[in-house]
């Protein structure tokens, strides 16, 4: 049996943040991506969408709050 799909509701993340992490995994597939303090190239795809979530967050896209660890 196919999932059911979910209709109506709110979107998660705004059109913002698909644009930037549209940019960073582009940015990541030419090798010119960087992380932020040791400015290291990125090579997972997991950093490549964070960081594009974190750019968006920082200018006001519609994305959720990044989950903390429990201490």
């Amino acid at each position: 049996m196919p999932a059911a799909k979910k209709s109506g509701g709110k979107k998660k993340y705004g059109a913002k943040s698909q644009e930037k992490v549209k940019r960073a995994m582009h940015e990541k597939k030419e090798g010119t991506l960087r992380s932020g303090k040791s400015g290291k190239k990125v090579t997972s795809r997991k950093q490549a969408i964070a960081i594009g979530l974190s750019e968006a967050r920082k200018e006001g896209g519609k994305v959720p709050k990044k989950k903390s660890s429990k201490s």
